[in-house]
């Protein structure tokens, strides 16, 4: 038996022991899949596409990295239940790596629809595998700012990759390459290295962590053991449990929306500021980091209150709440200058729900129907990677503004802060 201080010291032990290397091996992964919103800025002759139809074709060829990810989710996660999460982690980075440097070869819009397509296969299994993974270690009571630790890797990704991918693309023209091309080539290499450091640095469970005594080791699985018999009876431990139930499915509909509105807003960033400013492609990437740095604090303070408090609900909906008010205010305002600011807003509380909703939305699993229902949400939820990037690509074709897109967001947003919040009722009615 720990004492708590003796406890505080574990886990903080854990969370520098795993989560630096997966906090570097989500930046990489969210550069690799974003990036295509810096490469879209040189697409358009490639592709040889009218301008009056771009928009469409580079939201759906964007969106469709999510078809793919959608598709091998759950089957990801549930070999890596089988196997480890050491080899199967290594497996997605390296072949996701490959697949990045490939969008490269991109010449037609066919090309480019595919390999985004393959980009979305190669690295299914990665996010919701980390939350398992996760799983494995920590507590519900420590799990909301671990997420959120991980989770800024996307923050991260915005504020180096925005101004590296604005760099990289002022490279056109070296060894006969255009920008774009070394943009794909570059920031897909950092992934294949990283999963070889995957495979001899990350161990798969606590009881295989040479740097844990033993005393350690049977803290972990009791804190783990005493939390799944208390939460008996309220959580589903078999995979079928998970697919059959109204709420998961609930849960999938408000990632969905938050992803929406992520990816409606990722993708279409850079052009956006490259249409108001008319700046170089390396100051674009400067502009487009900043709200990550605001975001980032946000994120990390939502996280820790809410371990703190045990509260989750509330802390998705007033970020979801934020968010909605951001993209509104956008739209609304006529000063461009104002409106990018009122982006920013909607960049923190878009990024702020993530850490208390995966904790709130873990406590519903155990056994078999962790993997299955975590990479459940996580799948059906990006689907809104698809639908955000689409969906502001025709708004904007067939209105010349993203205005409407805006407001179309915003409306998602402030209605997955009412469906987070309706969930109370039956969740308190199980425990």
């Amino acid at each position: 038996m720990l004492s708590p201080e003796q406890s505080r010291t574990l886990y903080s032990k854990i969370t520098w022991h795993l989560i630096p290397l997966l906090f570097i091996c989500y930046i990489i992964a969210y550069v690799d899949r974003i990036n295509v919103g810096f490469a879209k800025l040189q697409l358009q002759e490639v592709l040889g596409v009218d301008n009056s139809v771009f928009g469409s074709v580079y939201g759906l060829g964007a969106g469709l990295f999510f078809i793919g990810y959608f598709l091998f989710e759950v089957p990801s996660n549930l070999i890596l239940q089988r196997i480890g999460a050491r080899i199967w982690i290594a497996r997605i980075m390296i072949i996701w790596g490959i697949v990045s440097s490939a969008m490269m070869f991109t010449g037609s819009t066919t090309a480019f629809y595919f390999i985004r397509f393959l980009l979305g296969v190669a690295e299914a299994g990665f996010y919701p595998g980390v939350i398992l993974y996760l799983t494995y270690w920590f507590p519900e009571t420590e799990r909301a700012h671990t997420v959120a630790l991980f989770a800024t890797g996307t923050v991260i990704a915005g504020i180096v990759g925005s101004p590296l991918s604005g760099a990289i693309l002022e490279l056109h023209g070296l060894g006969g390459l255009e920008g774009w091309q070394w943009l794909f080539l570059l920031e897909g290499i950092p992934a294949v290295i990283l999963g070889l450091v995957v495979i001899f640095v990350l161990p798969d469970r606590p009881r295989n962590a040479r740097w844990l005594s033993s005393a350690e080791k049977a803290w972990i699985q009791l804190r783990l053991d005493e939390e799944t018999l208390i939460s008996k009876g309220r959580v589903h431990n078999h995979l079928s449990e998970a697919f059959i139930s109204g709420r998961i499915w609930l849960l999938c509909f408000i990632y969905f929306l938050l992803t929406a509105g992520i990816y409606g807003y990722e993708m279409w960033l850079p052009s956006i500021i490259k249409e108001f400013s008319g700046l170089s492609y390396s100051v674009v990437g400067i502009i487009n980091a900043v709200p990550y740095f605001i975001a980032i604090i946000f994120m990390l303070i939502t996280g820790y209150h809410s371990d703190k408090t045990g509260e989750r609900r509330w802390h998705v909906a007033v970020a979801a709440f934020a968010a909605a008010a951001g993209f509104g205010l956008s739209a609304y305002l006529q000063n461009p200058y104002l409106s990018l600011m009122a982006l920013m807003v909607a960049l923190v509380g878009l990024k702020s729900a993530m850490g208390p909703f995966w904790a709130f939305s873990t406590t519903f699993f155990s056994g078999t129907a962790a993997a299955g229902g975590i990479a459940l949400i996580n799948s059906v939820g990006n689907l809104g990677g698809f639908v955000g990037p689409t969906l502001v690509g025709i708004v904007n074709d067939r209105t010349g503004s993203i205005t409407m897109s805006l407001w179309i967001l915003g409306g998602a947003l402030l209605l997955m802060g009412v469906l987070i919040l309706s969930i109370r009722r039956a969740y308190l009615k199980n425990e």
